[in-house]
């Protein structure tokens, strides 16, 4: 299917691998293990100072801790509209076409094209759309070998999105796989790679059951007694956990916040989960308050065309406005950019300040895009942006 290719400007740079897949992620596949390209450095990135030389990461990519994403993989069914249809109402769609998406496989999608060894975590079906995905991540350089395929009739997971003329979207989302058959539990090996991560990305679009796992059996374990927090580092002495708000509109669990070391909504999340609005600077910091409250210390809220703002305990927000688009063609995919490229500068060992700058960056290079995965720039493309801004 035409659809799954990457355009020019944004082919994938990491060496394409088809992985077979297992049947339980409790199971880890028998081939030879999934290796990132060896013979090409991945460059750094400076931001502060453009004129610094780029330091290059270590060409043995096997020891840099990687970026793991456990989540969803969606087939991305795009239907071009001029304007959202109303009660009752027909219109007719301009064009539709077959994407890989889902905020998982992005947010792994563009790990890898940002040129950071990146594992995705997720079940797909026995069906096209199935294949569709991790042909997609293949072509990205994904490390697919925790990819499970679901067996029986359980679908791939698939949303409609419904893509407005000025960028625009709404999605409606079917769960499929990345609903049920999940194992109940996962086993050290069957994780193994999320021990050895160096940052970890959840999102919404898979049970909570499955984050509250991965965040309490392998990450950082946070217990609140009384006005202390006690942190115990887990097997791995601690991996950082990043959730992604987006997905189910359902209040995020107490346990869940206890578990996380950043929590990312946008606005409109935001507010919904902790019922203040967001119109406001001022209301948003109230509603950060409030996810304080629920026992998460640090909150990244995405606000869109107005950029984005990291907010820490205690301590003074730092703004990041957004940076300009060209042209905006398709938001699909933009806040996914967003996290996942905030993530890999924050495992790369930049500040606050500079993830932020990153991220906005991507995600500026990914509005001009149409399409998710498509959309994903890779690392040369955000550094020349940060550099004539």
């Amino acid at each position: 299917m035409t659809a799954t290719a990457l355009s020019p400007s944004n082919n994938c740079r990491l060496k394409s691998q088809i992985i077979p897949l297992t049947k339980h992620l409790t199971k880890t596949i028998t081939t030879a293990p999934f290796h990132f390209t060896k013979r090409r450095s991945f460059p750094s990135f400076a931001i502060k100072n453009e004129h610094q030389n780029q330091t290059p990461v270590p060409r043995n990519p096997s020891k840099i801790p990687p970026l793991v994403v456990v989540g969803s993989a969606n087939a991305d069914i795009y239907v071009e509209i001029d304007r959202l249809p109303g009660v009752g109402e027909t219109i007719s769609a301009k064009n539709s076409q077959t994407l890989a998406g889902g905020k998982g496989a992005n947010q792994a999608a563009c790990g890898a094209k940002l040129s950071h060894p990146t594992y995705f975590v997720g079940q797909v079906g026995e069906d096209a759309s199935g294949k569709l995905i991790t042909g997609a991540l293949s072509e990205c350089g994904v490390g697919l070998e925790y990819v499970s395929v679901v067996k029986g009739n359980l679908p791939t997971g698939h949303a409609v999105v419904m893509l407005q003329a000025d960028g625009q979207n709404s999605i409606i989302i079917v769960g499929g796989t990345n609903m049920s058959g999940w194992a109940e539990k996962f086993d050290d090996e069957g994780l193994k790679v999320v021990k050895n991560a160096g940052i970890v990305l959840l999102q919404r679009e898979i049970p909570d059951s499955v984050n509250i796992q991965v965040a309490k059996d392998f990450c950082k374990i946070r217990f609140c007694i009384g006005k202390c927090d006690l942190v115990v580092a887990a097997r791995n002495a601690g991996v950082p956990v990043i959730l992604d708000a987006g997905g189910m509109d359902a209040p995020v669990p107490r346990e869940l916040f206890n578990f996380i070391d950043i929590f990312s909504p946008n606005e409109s999340e935001l507010g919904r989960l902790t019922g203040v609005p967001t119109d406001s600077f001022e209301q948003i910091s109230q509603a950060v308050l409030k996810c304080h409250e629920m026992g998460v210390k640090q909150v990244l809220v995405k606000l869109g065309a107005k950029g984005s703002a990291f907010f820490v305990e205690g301590e003074k927000p730092i703004i990041q406005p957004a940076i300009s688009a060209a042209r905006v063609l398709d938001t699909t995919g933009a806040g996914d950019t967003f996290t996942a490229a905030f993530a890999v500068a924050l495992v790369e060992g930049k500040s606050k300040e500079e993830c932020l700058r990153f991220a906005a960056a991507a995600a500026s290079l990914c509005v001009q895009v149409k399409g998710a995965i498509p959309s994903m720039p890779d690392r040369k493309s955000v550094l020349d942006l940060l550099q004539s801004v």
